[in-house]
């Protein structure tokens, strides 16, 4: 297809809410980076004294330790930049909001309630007191600067408080993106990011709170600049407003190689840059790039090893895999090994098996929970929008 011919498809409705699946890969990814960063931290945040990293060797635990510390940030950004783009790429004009947010209510809840429960029983509920755990069950305790609170019970939760925060705005901004005039999406993409350069900047004037054990930056700072959902709004508006201008043809044709390289080269500033200048703003101009290279390339039948149905397959288990990180890795490894560490080869290997059980533990949750109440409520009742087409394609799973 040529650039011109796949501008003008881009831009009819029919082809706007054509699959991504290689979206849906870049999801695991996203996902992965996180594991890293849990997996390889030298304590545990449930038990201080206990370390996560297999290796004994210090000289291999810390180095790596300090080259994966920005890779949770840099995922949970890309997640937020992702679901922006996707939710307003499947997005049909006329749909109801309560309709979405009853879809995406479906989306996350039952995952979480579950992840929520099991956290509770098997750890959480002595040391958790009320102002911490209600919140948390309902996912607004994001917006508490509590560290005790937003970092509660299963810890990675936090982010769905964020998507719960975008998903209630969205029928909103959808109408504000979608009237951007075609001339103006590149400067309003701009303001995004200038947005996101604007949260460190804010943060650094925070005053107050207790210096954090693991961030350069007091607990207040933290708290505002990474977990606070207001903030995080200008990756997720960020995202609906490259969706638009794929839509429109006119994101240009720089393919996923350098697109990568790029990002590999925001990575390495994040790893030297201090707090909090490392959570997203090294590396959101690379993640918009790799996101919109990977979904022009699957509008011109070219997505690669991305859009495989292995990398399909893992994309659709991400959200559960990225949910039971917490039970699996700061739970779990514990309780299995203790503080021991080991030999290099065998940790190695331990890694390894420590990341299928999390693979496991995350299908299980895709397979038992998510995938049986998407399937069963999450259209049970809709009317289609006016003007939308009898069959809609199935996006629940590329957004989180």
């Amino acid at each position: 297809m040529t650039d011109r011919a796949a501008s003008s498809a881009i831009g009819s409705p029919a082809q706007r809410r054509a699959p991504l699946p290689s979206l849906t890969g870049l999801r695991f990814l996203a996902a992965m980076l996180v594991f890293l960063v849990h997996s390889s931290l030298l304590a545990d945040p449930l038990q201080p004294t206990a370390p996560i990293s297999f290796f004994a060797d210090q000289d291999i635990a810390q180095p790596l330790a300090d080259v994966l510390r920005p890779a949770g940030s840099i995922g949970v950004s890309f997640f937020f930049v992702l679901s922006g783009f996707v939710l307003t790429w499947s997005s049909v004009p006329g749909d109801r909001p309560r309709a979405f947010w009853r879809r995406r209510a479906l989306k996350i809840y039952p995952n979480h309630v579950v992840t929520w429960a099991l956290a509770m029983w098997l750890y959480a509920a002595a040391q958790t007191p009320l102002h911490a755990w209600l919140p948390n069950l309902f996912l607004v305790h994001s917006f508490s600067n509590r560290p005790d609170t937003w970092a509660s019970v299963n810890g990675p939760a936090w982010t769905l408080c964020s998507e719960l925060f975008f998903y209630a705005l969205f029928p909103l901004f959808i109408i504000l993106v979608r009237r951007i005039a075609e001339r103006r999406l590149w400067l309003w993409a701009g303001v995004m990011v200038a947005g996101v350069a604007s949260v460190p900047l804010v943060t650094r004037l925070i005053p107050g709170g207790v210096q954090t054990p693991l961030f350069d930056q007091s607990l207040n700072q933290q708290w505002f600049s990474y977990a606070f959902p207001p903030p995080r709004l200008f990756e997720f508006v960020l995202g609906m407003i490259l969706a638009r201008i794929v839509a429109a043809g006119l994101w240009p044709r720089i393919g996923l190689l350098p697109s990568a390289a790029v990002f590999a080269c925001g990575y390495a500033a994040a790893v030297a840059a201090p707090d909090p200048y490392d959570f997203s703003l090294t590396t959101i101009i690379p993640v918009s790039m790799v996101l919109c290279a990977s979904a022009t390339a699957d509008l011109r039948g070219d997505g690669g090893w991305l859009s495989s149905r292995t990398m399909v397959w893992l994309g659709n288990v991400s959200f559960g895999f990225y949910l039971v990180q917490g039970l699996v890795i700061w739970y779990g490894r514990p309780e299995v090994f203790g503080a021991r560490t080991f030999a290099t080869p065998v940790a190695v290997l331990l890694l390894i098996a420590l990341f299928l059980a999390n693979l496991l533990a995350g299908w299980l949750l895709y397979t038992l929970v998510e995938q049986p109440v998407m399937r069963r409520w999450s259209r049970s009742g809709e009317q289609q929008p006016k003007g939308a087409p009898r069959t809609t394609p199935r996006t629940d799973s590329l957004a989180g």
